[in-house]
């Protein structure tokens, strides 16, 4: 399946997202590199899936306290309290998008030099042992 080109865009900004949040946390939690990060990543998040399904996606039942917590979390780190927003971000992240791990970590174990490695029986008993849909 090819992406859209405001999909690649998606893809771009929530990588750069990522990795302004990582950068911010190695900075010893700067919360405008952390801010700049959560904007980036979830307007990435709105280019990959569209407004609605972003909005329908954050609004399921199923889904409320991930989201209070991420967006709790997004809030905390604007109000310049970094460390705490962070760690409530990333309990809501966990809540949110837990669904998809084994999907990534069956998508993964069968790249050419990550498989193996995520193969091996020392980290074998840490990943998921399958995935819930084919990749």
């Amino acid at each position: 399946m090819w992406l859209s080109d405001s999909q690649k865009i998606g893809v771009g900004l929530t990588a750069f997202g990522l990795f302004f949040m990582m950068m911010g946390v190695m900075m010893l939690f700067d919360a405008g590199l952390m801010a700049i990060g959560n904007v980036l990543f979830l307007c990435g998040i709105t280019a990959i899936i569209g407004p609605r399904s972003t909005f329908v996606f954050f609004s399921r039942k199923e889904k409320l306290r991930g989201t209070i917590c991420f967006i709790g979390g997004i809030a905390l780190v604007l109000f310049k309290y970094p460390f705490f927003g962070f760690l409530v971000e990333i309990f809501g992240f966990l809540n949110l998008f837990g669904d998809f791990f084994p999907v990534v970590f069956g998508f993964l174990k069968r790249l050419p030099i990550i498989g193996p490695i995520l193969s091996h029986p020392a980290i074998a008993r840490f990943t998921p042992r399958e995935s819930r849909t084919r990749v």
